[in-house]
């Protein structure tokens, strides 16, 4: 299996929602906790290490890309 990257929801802007939601009234110690947790039960149901890896990849690459970009903006 690759990993996929396109949105795979009806209703992509509902999948946020119910993320950024989730968060909702949670300290910022709770939203990281919870964040870990998600990661974990989302790896679990994913179940293969080459798509966790692919993953774990592709987002390092967004955030450091992402940092890159507010530093050159500053």
């Amino acid at each position: 299996m690759a990993l996929s990257t396109g949105s795979n929801f009806i209703k992509p802007d509902d999948a946020f929602r119910a993320i950024v939601e989730a968060h909702r009234g949670l300290s910022e110690e709770q939203s990281a906790d919870l964040n870990a947790a998600l990661v974990l039960i989302l790896a679990n149901h994913i179940g293969e290490l080459e798509v966790l890896d692919e993953a774990i990849a592709l987002a390092k690459r967004q955030m450091l890309q992402a940092s890159q970009q507010q530093q050159q903006q500053q």
